[in-house]
């Protein structure tokens, strides 16, 4: 049998309040904080996009940094996964008996910490090093995101902070050990086919 843990006594009551909160808010604005928190992610592969785009009219070094955001996305969810099953947080509609406004997850679907939140982070903080006005788009929407995971009741505030936290690191070391290569990288991938997704010409 697995023993899951109850976050609830960390921050039960301010998850309470939330829901409460948003299930006596209009429904539009509970629709838009749920398109937020199911869709939101996909902005970030936009924002991914666009900053490889943009640096392929840089240069390689710049295009090798921007193609290696998704990578380093992947790496803090691969960390944020193997700390979910580390720590075995139940959710916190099962713990503490609530209705949110999203389905609550099946016993298995650990809390703690946050995907959303751990993604979002990291796909905001690795921006930062491709383009700091896409970065500041990307770190208010995984600020959005964090929230939008707790108003629906998918996980308590501790969860998303977490995850944020967990996501911003792992970004942050992945990508200043990428800062040393990058030049070496280009080069390497310039002489191979890999060369037009480097260079606009």
């Amino acid at each position: 049998m697995i023993v899951a843990l109850d976050g609830s006594s960390v921050d039960g009551s301010a998850y309470t309040e939330v829901v409460k909160l948003a299930r006596h808010d209009p429904p539009w604005l509970d629709d838009t904080v749920s398109a937020c928190s199911t869709y939101g992610l996909a902005l970030f592969a936009v924002l991914m996009a666009v900053g490889w785009w943009r640096a392929r009219r840089v240069g390689a070094t710049a295009s090798v940094t921007a193609l290696a955001v998704p990578f380093v996305v992947v790496v803090a969810y691969g960390v944020d996964a193997v700390l979910k099953l580390l720590v075995r947080e139940d959710r916190p509609c099962q713990s503490l008996h609530v209705t949110p406004l999203e389905a609550c997850p099946g016993p298995d679907d650990w809390s703690f910490p946050s995907n959303h939140a751990a993604i979002a982070a990291a796909a905001a903080v690795a921006l930062l090093f491709v383009s700091r006005r896409l970065g500041a788009v990307a770190m208010v929407a995984a600020c959005a995101m964090a929230v939008s995971r707790v108003w629906v009741g998918a996980h308590y505030p501790h969860d998303v902070l977490a995850g944020a936290v967990v996501g911003a690191l792992a970004a942050l070391f992945a990508m200043s050990a990428l800062r040393g290569r990058a030049e070496a990288t280009a080069v390497r991938l310039t002489a191979t086919r890999l060369r037009p997704l480097l260079a606009a010409s």
